[in-house]
């Protein structure tokens, strides 16, 4: 987006933030920036919050059937988080796309990179669950858990494995309004999505006596329904632009190429998370269930604190896209600010909250006990993550993908060896989770968003 009329850009676009000419109080570019990013971060907030909740609902909703079934869950999770995390591209490659082509003017164009996200999400999705049925065993095994943990388990991974699919289309339909600056229809289709998924699952879990598997079933339920809901929105979008409803070969491959970094990405990121619950593992199935609710809890915040890196993603890729260097070097500045304040906000209220939280999530006493010391330490540690989550985030909206995957290589080469040598404990765990790992990123992230010129490099690609 250009700077509002009647206004003068005061950003130097040398380096990630203004350096020269920028006065003492919020100028009126700034107030424009900041108005954008809570247009689109307020919502998205909301909707990614929401997200987590439906993880957070299954896990209150089984741990009180006893430390075993909640354990299995944790593993059966972790699984399926791993597999819709490494095709979260669909969303992050989508959102940039659609937002550099509407900020060029092209809204059909638009619409169809969105459109061709949604085709190559569903024919992954349903790849992937033929290919994921004859190994949700085995996989489960390989966390080395109890017999009984990894039997419920696999049961819960089986059936969640049938709305693979429907996640996929979710997250491409997403990336393609958040790229259309809308950032509400996601919020209202995710919180009706999580009341219907939590009466659901309640019925089945417990009216029904399904247990574990009556939590994976809801949950699929819920899932066909919100990608049903996404078609029918991107099919009245393409009418109103023109745009085609058939794929287009060249739109599939330029999303597979621009896919490929940030799928590369993003398994360092869920290698990193696999390895810390294969560490909890090794403390036994109380350790396993104690770090399930703290990876849900430090899930829930992250994805609150992805609402910056959402937005960042949709208004660097538009700045971008309108050739516009002096708006894109302002919003990263106010996306940084904005990323570390609400971090220090969300390490407060947990806090605030710690004492509470056990009884929530478990019966277990043994899980009471032991997770205070792990809710401190992401507390503390949620200024950094703040940081990097924004930071991410517009290094995404501006294209440098490449990078990202370089720097979540370098990420793990620093993070599993002070995994081995401090994970032993809880504490030791999740201390060197905290700070050793998402520090280490907030490393890698600063220095490429400080290097001088990189938005120069941005608007090249």
């Amino acid at each position: 987006m250009p700077t509002a009329p009647g206004t003068s850009a005061r950003v130097s676009t040398s380096g990630a933030y203004p350096r020269e000419n920028v006065p003492v109080r919020r100028s009126p570019e700034t107030r424009i920036v900041d108005r954008d990013i809570v247009r689109l971060a307020v919502p998205a907030l909301g909707a990614l919050v929401v997200e987590p909740l439906f993880l957070m609902t299954d896990t209150a909703l089984v741990g009180h059937l006893g430390a075993t079934p909640l354990a299995a869950v944790g593993l059966a999770s972790a699984v399926l988080q791993t597999v819709t995390g490494l095709l979260v591209f669909l969303a992050y490659s989508t959102t940039p796309a659609v937002a550099r082509a509407l900020g060029g003017g092209d809204r059909r164009g638009a619409v169809h990179a969105g459109i061709d996200g949604m085709w190559l999400a569903l024919v992954l999705g349903v790849a992937l669950g033929l290919v994921g049925w004859p190994l949700a065993g085995p996989l489960v095994s390989a966390f080395g858990a109890s017999a009984a943990v990894s039997e419920r388990a696999t049961a819960y991974l089986v059936l969640s494995l049938l709305g693979l699919p429907a996640i996929l289309v979710v997250t491409a339909s997403t990336g393609l309004l958040r790229g259309l600056q809308d950032t509400r229809t996601p919020l209202v289709v995710a919180t009706v999505g999580f009341v219907a998924n939590g009466l659901l699952n309640a019925a089945l879990i417990y009216g029904a006596g399904w247990g574990v598997e009556g939590s994976a079933a809801g949950t699929v339920i819920v899932q066909w329904a919100m990608a049903a809901v996404y078609v029918v929105i991107a099919v009245r979008a393409a009418r109103a632009s023109g745009a085609p409803l058939r794929p287009g070969a060249s739109g599939v491959v330029r999303a597979l190429r621009s896919g490929a970094w940030l799928f590369l990405r993003t398994a360092s990121l869920r290698i990193a998370m696999l390895a810390t619950v294969a560490s909890a593992t090794a403390l036994g199935t109380t350790g396993l269930a104690t770090t399930q609710v703290g990876l849900t809890v430090f899930s829930t915040l992250a994805f609150a604190l992805d609402a910056l890196a959402i937005a960042g993603q949709s208004l660097i890729g538009h700045g971008l896209g309108a050739r516009d260097p002096d708006r894109v070097a302002l919003v990263t500045k106010r996306l940084v600010v904005l990323g570390i304040a609400g971090g220090v906000l969300l390490g407060v209220l947990t806090l605030l909250v710690s004492g509470v939280l056990g009884p929530v999530f478990s019966d277990s006493e043994a899980v009471r006990s032991a997770l205070p010391v792990v809710l401190l330490l992401i507390a503390v540690g949620m200024p950094v993550a703040g940081y990097v989550f924004v930071l991410d985030g517009v290094l995404i909206g501006a294209g440098d993908a490449r990078y990202l995957a370089v720097a979540g290589g370098v990420n793990l080469v620093v993070y599993l060896p002070l995994l081995w040598w401090a994970g032993g404990t809880l504490a030791g765990l999740w201390a060197v989770f905290c700070f050793g790992y998402i520090g280490i990123r907030a490393v890698t992230l600063g220095l490429r968003a400080h290097r001088r010129g990189w938005i120069e490099v941005a608007l090249t690609r």
